[in-house]
């Protein structure tokens, strides 16, 4: 099986669920997820995120190889994690009802 992420952050390959390009996808993996998998996963990547920003930062955005590009989405992943880990406790944002996520325009990579 082929690597999903650069080889150097081989220890989060097992969250490549969580490789996903847009924000939509990734809000309604957020809401589909247990607070053991959020907390799961905020625990292996959130310490690696120094390593993430410096592998990513030698690279222009638009011409970031593919592995780089899904490091990237794994770590916007990872802001959609911290606020029920950090804050929430819950996948959901607290006393919001039914509220959900419509972006109009997604931005490009």
């Amino acid at each position: 099986m082929q690597n999903v992420l650069p080889a150097d952050f081989a220890d989060l390959e097992r969250f490549a669920d969580w490789v996903l390009p847009t924000e939509a996808a990734r809000y309604e993996k957020r809401i589909a997820s247990t607070m053991e998998q959020l907390q799961e996963f905020y625990d292996a990547a959130f310490p690696r995120i120094d390593d993430a920003m410096a592998y990513l930062e030698k690279y222009e955005l638009g011409e970031m190889p593919e592995d780089a590009t899904r490091l990237l989405w794994l770590f916007c992943a990872l802001a959609h994690a911290s606020f029920p880990v950090e804050v929430w406790r819950q996948p959901r944002v607290p006393d919001s009802g039914a509220a959900s996520l419509t972006p109009v325009v997604q931005p490009a990579i």
